[in-house]
């Protein structure tokens, strides 16, 4: 499973799943998987998420203590 920040992030910013789902071209379910670690992203959609919440790819899905 990936873990991720995307939901703290995105609700730290108030944006709704659906219209971060649209900026970045996918579906609202398909956002909700990845929120729960259940899709891995492509790199380019990793980075559309980060550029989407204004934060960097290590803050949404940095695993502290992985090696």
């Amino acid at each position: 499973m990936l873990e991720n920040r995307v939901r703290e992030i995105r609700t730290k910013e108030n944006v709704q799943q659906k219209d971060l789902a649209k900026s970045v071209g996918i579906s609202r379910q398909t956002l909700s998987l990845i929120e729960k670690g259940e899709y891995n992203p492509s790199l380019k959609l990793c980075f559309n998420i980060a550029k989407a919440l204004k934060t960097d790819l290590n803050t949404l899905f940095w695993n502290e203590g992985v090696e």
